[in-house]
């Protein structure tokens, strides 16, 4: 069952789009509640959904230039 689990999430990038876009949503719905603290689900979802990947592709661009 955790190699059939593993070889869906790597294989099919729908459904990590969809679980990221769902943690980003609860993470900042725990934002404005008490739901979660800090929002880690947020950070999370954002991880998930390559944001962490892109920022840092650009931060090295950046510093090159300079």
């Amino acid at each position: 069952m955790k190699k059939y689990l593993k070889q869906i999430w790597t294989e099919n990038s729908k459904i990590r789009k969809v679980a990221a876009v769902a943690l980003i949503i609860v993470g900042l719905l725990s934002i404005i509640t008490p739901f979660t603290p800090l929002g880690f689900l947020l950070i999370l979802g954002l991880g998930i959904f390559g944001i962490k990947t892109l920022a840092w592709k650009q931060l090295k661009n950046w510093f090159k230039k300079r």
